[in-house]
């Protein structure tokens, strides 16, 4: 007799906001896992919301920026067992070009927001710097 195991996961959705002079839009997390990192807007799958509305209400919870969730273009599934400390989290990342010079400003779990080169990221948290890495790839 076989016995099954069930792992929670938790679903997330992060976005890749990208200027059209090559900067990437980061917000610093205001708290742990990773607290004072830089990372990508994103954050929890509400109950009755598809990825694609969360990560666009993500954004302007995280960094003031609007976006509806038809603008936004998926990228991939991020689902390595360990990529967050917090245990099995799946996430859904889309993508978003907008153009330079777009004001943001941090709220809700963000302590800070900051268009940052694509040549010159600071070290991010979680795997975000793959996320990043594959919408860098797609649109060469």
């Amino acid at each position: 007799m076989s016995t099954e195991t069930f792992e929670t996961i938790r679903y997330t959705a992060d976005v890749v906001v990208t200027t059209t002079d090559g900067r990437v839009l980061l917000i610093e997390r205001g708290w742990d896992p990773h607290a004072g990192q830089w990372a990508l807007p994103g954050g929890h799958v509400d109950p009755g919301e598809t990825s694609r509305a969360a990560a666009a209400r993500e954004l302007a919870e995280e960094a003031g920026v609007y976006a509806s969730p038809e603008e936004l273009s998926q990228v991939g599934t991020w689902d390595a067992p360990s990529r967050d400390p917090r245990g099995r989290y799946v996430t859904v990342a889309y993508h978003l070009t907008v153009i330079s010079g777009l004001p943001a400003e941090a709220g809700d779990d963000a302590v800070n927001v900051r268009w940052w080169p694509l040549t010159d990221l600071p070290p991010l948290a979680f795997d975000h710097a793959d996320i990043i890495a594959a919408v860098t790839a797609s649109t060469v």
